[in-house]
Protein backbone atom coordinates (compact mmCIF):
# COMPACT_ATOMS: atom_id res chain seq x y z
CA UNK A 1 0.00 0.00 0.00
CA UNK A 2 1.71 3.09 -0.91
CA UNK A 3 1.97 6.00 1.52
CA UNK A 4 0.71 9.88 1.53
CA UNK A 5 2.97 12.60 1.91
CA UNK A 6 1.64 12.91 5.70
CA UNK A 7 2.20 9.58 6.81
CA UNK A 8 5.03 9.02 9.12
CA UNK A 9 7.10 6.05 7.91
CA UNK A 10 6.72 2.96 9.24
CA UNK A 11 3.23 3.44 9.82
CA UNK A 12 0.44 2.47 7.88
CA UNK A 13 -3.34 2.65 8.80
CA UNK A 14 -5.15 0.06 9.62
CA UNK A 15 -8.98 -1.06 9.55
CA UNK A 16 -10.24 -2.54 12.52
CA UNK A 17 -13.47 -4.01 13.79
CA UNK A 18 -15.20 -2.31 16.78
CA UNK A 19 -14.75 -5.19 18.39
CA UNK A 20 -11.13 -5.79 17.80
CA UNK A 21 -10.31 -2.03 19.33
CA UNK A 22 -12.47 -2.49 22.00
CA UNK A 23 -10.92 -6.06 23.54
CA UNK A 24 -9.48 -4.08 26.56
CA UNK A 25 -12.82 -3.12 27.46
CA UNK A 26 -13.81 -6.71 27.45
CA UNK A 27 -11.02 -7.99 29.70
CA UNK A 28 -12.29 -5.07 31.59
CA UNK A 29 -15.50 -6.46 32.26
CA UNK A 30 -14.77 -10.36 32.28
CA UNK A 31 -10.99 -10.67 33.22
CA UNK A 32 -9.91 -13.21 35.70
CA UNK A 33 -8.49 -10.59 37.72
CA UNK A 34 -11.11 -9.21 39.24
CA UNK A 35 -14.78 -8.76 39.50
CA UNK A 36 -15.38 -4.89 39.01
CA UNK A 37 -18.10 -2.77 40.43
CA UNK A 38 -19.13 -1.33 37.19
CA UNK A 39 -17.71 2.36 36.18
CA UNK A 40 -15.38 2.30 38.73
CA UNK A 41 -12.71 3.85 36.69
CA UNK A 42 -15.15 6.94 36.15
CA UNK A 43 -15.41 7.61 39.83
CA UNK A 44 -14.14 11.51 40.66
CA UNK A 45 -12.21 10.21 43.65
CA UNK A 46 -8.81 8.31 43.48
CA UNK A 47 -9.46 7.31 47.49
CA UNK A 48 -12.56 5.56 45.95
CA UNK A 49 -11.17 3.86 43.28
CA UNK A 50 -8.63 2.74 45.24
CA UNK A 51 -11.49 1.30 47.90
CA UNK A 52 -13.40 -0.01 45.29
CA UNK A 53 -10.33 -2.18 43.75
CA UNK A 54 -9.55 -3.32 47.08
CA UNK A 55 -12.73 -4.52 47.90
CA UNK A 56 -13.05 -6.29 44.73
CA UNK A 57 -9.42 -8.14 44.91
CA UNK A 58 -10.70 -9.02 48.58
CA UNK A 59 -13.97 -10.36 47.60
CA UNK A 60 -13.10 -12.29 44.37
CA UNK A 61 -12.16 -15.26 44.12
CA UNK A 62 -11.08 -15.05 40.38
CA UNK A 63 -7.56 -13.91 41.35
CA UNK A 64 -4.09 -15.29 41.22
CA UNK A 65 -2.03 -12.95 42.77
CA UNK A 66 -2.48 -11.04 46.44
CA UNK A 67 -5.23 -8.98 46.58
CA UNK A 68 -2.54 -6.04 46.58
CA UNK A 69 -1.21 -7.31 43.24
CA UNK A 70 -4.45 -8.30 41.21
CA UNK A 71 -6.07 -4.29 42.28
CA UNK A 72 -2.84 -2.86 41.26
CA UNK A 73 -2.69 -4.83 38.50
CA UNK A 74 -5.96 -3.75 37.52
CA UNK A 75 -5.28 -0.27 37.61
CA UNK A 76 -2.16 -0.40 35.79
CA UNK A 77 -4.02 -2.33 33.42
CA UNK A 78 -6.58 0.12 32.47
CA UNK A 79 -3.97 3.69 32.65
CA UNK A 80 -1.92 1.53 30.10
CA UNK A 81 -4.77 0.08 27.77
CA UNK A 82 -6.94 3.52 27.80
CA UNK A 83 -3.34 5.17 26.26
CA UNK A 84 -3.91 8.45 24.02
CA UNK A 85 -7.63 7.91 24.85
CA UNK A 86 -7.44 9.02 28.26
CA UNK A 87 -7.52 12.93 29.01
CA UNK A 88 -4.28 14.33 31.03
CA UNK A 89 -6.96 15.19 33.84
CA UNK A 90 -8.15 11.78 34.24
CA UNK A 91 -4.56 10.05 33.90
CA UNK A 92 -3.22 11.79 37.02
CA UNK A 93 -6.46 11.22 38.61
CA UNK A 94 -5.93 7.48 37.98
CA UNK A 95 -2.34 7.64 38.99
CA UNK A 96 -3.12 9.22 42.07
CA UNK A 97 -5.69 5.76 42.88
CA UNK A 98 -2.02 4.15 42.92
CA UNK A 99 -0.68 5.34 46.54
CA UNK A 100 -4.11 5.24 47.98
CA UNK A 101 -4.57 1.77 46.76
CA UNK A 102 -1.52 1.32 48.64
CA UNK A 103 -2.24 3.21 51.57
CA UNK A 104 -5.86 0.69 51.99
CA UNK A 105 -3.62 -2.07 51.95
CA UNK A 106 -1.53 -0.40 54.62
CA UNK A 107 1.74 -0.62 52.56
CA UNK A 108 2.58 3.08 53.09
CA UNK A 109 6.16 3.76 51.95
Amino acid sequence: MPRSKDEKPGRRKTRATKTARRWSAEVTRKSDALDLEESIFTARSPKKIALSLKHSAETSKRRKGTPLQSAMSMLNFYINRAGRNLSPGRKRLLERAKPELRKAFGREP
